[in-house]
């Protein structure tokens, strides 16, 4: 498990006085401006965040040294850091999505059927992008406890009891 977790990411300038357009991962999304400052994936830049106001999509946020609308349109794209000791305890039962990237899916009869490659969540509820050995197209498996009952950090493992035939 990686130290950092990635909390949010840039999606261009707000007006034209240096306020970016910031998307929060968080669970509650306001709460991104109390784990800073946030550091860009490489650990280059970071930033202490001030939210200023909810848009559609996010919040426009004014990001320390950043005071203009091309510095700000500069940082477009850039995913925000936050330090995991920075970060909420979790339940049971409750994962960082950074964290089940790159685990192994194994069936219940341990049959490797793939890798995390992504954790996707298009309303309803999360799905985990499987990297399914043999094939092109990525496996989209429910990340529900009927269909994931185990993850497994410590060994790097999820047992997967995928519905008929998804796998095939």
């Amino acid at each position: 498990m990686s130290d950092r977790v990635c909390v949010g990411a840039i999606a261009g300038a707000f007006g034209v006085k240096g306020e970016v357009r910031l998307k929060s991962f968080c669970a509650e999304p306001k709460d991104i401006a109390s784990y800073g400052p946030l550091a860009s994936e490489d650990g280059g830049q970071s930033w202490d965040v001030t939210l200023s106001q909810p848009i559609k999509n996010g919040f426009a946020a004014r990001l320390s040294g950043v005071r203009s609308k091309e510095a700000a349109e500069a940082l477009k794209g850039t995913r925000l850091y936050a330090p995991r000791d920075r970060l909420p305890a979790l339940e049971d039962d409750e994962y960082y999505h950074t964290d089940l990237i790159g685990l192994t899916v194994l069936d219940t009869g341990g049959t490797e059927l793939g890798r995390v490659k992504a954790v996707l969540n298009h309303g309803a509820s999360d799905l985990l992008e499987v990297a399914a050995q043999g094939r092109k197209q990525p496996i989209l498996l429910p990340f529900t406890k009927a269909i994931v009952p185990t993850v497994d950090l410590a060994t790097r493992r999820i047992i997967a009891d995928p519905p008929e035939g998804l796998f095939d």
